[in-house]
C-alpha cells in the first residue's frame, strides 16, 4: 500500500484556499502515472511546531503508481514546486506538501532518501486519523502496531478535526 500524506496552510494564487489547492493536487498526480485509489476527508490541525501560521487543511491518500520510491518522492517534490511551494525555512507555512508516507512494506533508515515509512508519521494526529479513514487495518511496517494503536498513543497535544464528513 502506496500512502501519501497532503497538506497546506496558504491560499494559492492559482486555485485558492488550501482544500481546493490539495483537491487540484490530487487531480495532478493522476497525470503524472500516480492513480488515486482512495482519498480520506479533510482534516484540520494546528502547525507542528505550534506557531502563529494558520491552521493547515490535510488528508492521506492511497495511490497506486509503476514508479520507485525515489521516483515518487521526486515527482512529489516538482508537483509541489509547480504549485508555488519555496523551501527556505523549516516549518514555513506553504501552499502545498506532499509527503511520501508508506511505500508497502518497505522499510529504509530514517536517514535514506526517501525514509520509509515517514518517520514523524506515528507523532502527527494529522496524517493517522485520516489515514485509518481510508485504511484501518494498515500496519506500520517497521513495528507491527496497527494504526488504531498508533492513534492511542498519540501525544496530547496532537489533534486533529475533521472539516467535514464524507
Amino acid at each position: 500500500m502506496i500512502l501519501i500524506g497532503l497538506g497546506g496552510n496558504l491560499e494559492s494564487a492559482r486555485f485558492g484556499p488550501p482544500r481546493r489547492t490539495l483537491e487540484a493536487a490530487l487531480e495532478r498526480l493522476e497525470s503524472q502515472g500516480i492513480r488515486v485509489l482512495a482519498r480520506s476527508g479533510f482534516y484540520l490541525s494546528a502547525p507542528v511546531p505550534a506557531s502563529s501560521q494558520p491552521w493547515y487543511v490535510n488528508a492521506v491518500a492511497r495511490v497506486e503508481t509503476g514508479l520507485s520510491p525515489q521516483a515518487l518522492l521526486a515527482a512529489l517534490l516538482a508537483l509541489e514546486a509547480e504549485f508555488g511551494r519555496s523551501r527556505t525555512v523549516l516549518n514555513a507555512a506553504r501552499v502545498l506538501d506532499l509527503d511520501l508516507l508508506a511505500y508497502d512494506d518497505r522499510v529504509t533508515p530514517v536517514d535514506a532518501h526517501p525514509a520509509l515509512p515517514h518517520p514523524r508519521l506515528t507523532r502527527r494526529a494529522f496524517v493517522l486519523l485520516p489515514l485509518a479513514e481510508i485504511a484501518a487495518d494498515w500496519r506500520h511496517p517497521g513495528t507491527g502496531a496497527p494504526v488504531s494503536a498508533l492513534i492511542a498513543a498519540l501525544p496530547p497535544d496532537q489533534t486533529a478535526r475533521p472539516m467535514d464528513r464524507r
